[in-house]
């Protein structure tokens, strides 16, 4: 299956990818400053899953972003449309296949540290893995790949490296990037007061239902990987407030132009090495 994707890619495009993207949310305005070369639909690419969520486009831009080739995932999949873990993670695969050496995951989340502001911005140093009901999503390689294969472990799949040039490139316009843990849910839910007391006491500072499976694949070929969350609401169990999926779209484009500036900086770091 990776092959015959990744050789339908290499037949619409002629480029190299150094790195990829995926862009979740009410992010996917970021292809926009993407010189792209080619665009190519979900349903085009052999055994590529297709995306049903809202704001979600559903096709893989190519081309070149601060100078450097990418593809980008405009829109991803998820485990609560009824996708597997493997078909989830395939296209990360892909990406792995076709060259990619950095990938960058963006997310929308829902706050769960009370320092957090709709529109603020997470660079994830950590996760916590609640998707219960799915298949590891190192299944399609081998149950050691994680371990052995890129001789990293699974504790700590994202790049130090790059979370220090994300704060770096956050301080320098005027933001702040904090460094925090996602909680992975399977979903499709919005939580309850009682989830959102339980996932802050165990340690998150942001409830999502994509990400770890993207990162875990990545991990696993040796792919460093950055994660950003843009925060689209912020849980107060005693102090709730109604949120439907419009509002998670709406809060984080807000979300977006800080990651835009984040990204080209480290496509510059990528163009320089």
């Amino acid at each position: 299956m990776i092959p015959a994707a990744a050789a339908e890619i290499e037949r619409r495009w002629g480029g190299s990818p150094r790195a990829g993207l995926i862009l979740g949310t009410g992010l996917g305005g970021l292809a926009s400053h993407i010189e792209k070369e080619a665009e190519i639909p979900y349903q085009e690419i052999p055994h590529f899953p297709t995306s049903t969520a809202l704001a979600h486009a559903g096709r893989l831009v190519c081309g070149r972003l601060a100078g450097v080739p990418v593809v980008a995932m405009q829109g991803r999949c998820h485990l609560y449309e009824g996708y597997s873990a493997d078909q989830v993670a395939l296209p990360v695969w892909v990406m792995a296949e076709l060259g990619v050496e950095r990938l960058i995951v963006s997310n929308a989340a829902g706050g769960l540290n009370p320092q957090f502001e709709p529109g603020d911005i997470m660079l994830l140093d950590g996760h916590i893995d609640l998707m219960w009901n799915s298949p590891h999503p190192l299944s399609a390689t081998s149950a050691d790949t994680l371990l052995t294969a890129s001789g990293r472990s699974a504790s700590s799949p994202y790049c130090s490296e790059m979370l220090a040039s994300a704060r770096r490139a956050a301080q320098r316009n005027g933001f702040t990037a904090p460094l925090g843990t996602y909680v992975a849910v399977s979903g499709p839910s919005y939580e309850t007061r009682a989830e959102y007391r339980m996932f802050r006491a165990i340690g998150g500072d942001a409830v999502g239902m994509s990400t770890v499976p993207e990162v875990l694949a990545a991990h696993s070929r040796g792919v460093r990987v950055l994660a950003i969350s843009a925060i689209t609401n912020v849980a107060l169990p005693d102090s709730p407030v109604t949120v439907d999926a419009q509002h998670v779209v709406d809060a984080a484009q807000t979300a977006a132009p800080k990651m835009q500036l984040i990204v080209e900086q480290l496509m510059r770091e990528v163009d320089e090495s």
